[in-house]
């Protein structure tokens, strides 16, 4: 599951060489550069790969990768 939810954040990220020292505990905004609008946009993606609903709430939680992991993890 992880894999899959980093291949849909890395559409969204513009400069890869973030992921050189990726780490779940990085921040989607700061650490990533991910703004607001393709956040929506990764929730979408995640939504049909995994077959969920994410509830605006649990957006809102969306800080890290290990938010949107555990998020994730709790709908299984």
């Amino acid at each position: 599951m992880e894999e899959r939810i980093i291949e849909v954040l890395k559409k969204y990220t513009f400069d890869d060489k973030v992921w050189d020292n990726f780490t779940p505990e990085m921040n989607l905004k700061d650490d990533l550069k991910i703004n607001s609008a393709r956040i929506v946009d990764i929730v979408l993606d995640m939504e049909e790969q995994f077959d969920i609903e994410i509830s605006d709430a649990e957006i809102e939680r969306m800080k890290t990768v290990q938010d949107i992991y555990e998020i994730l993890k709790s709908k299984k």
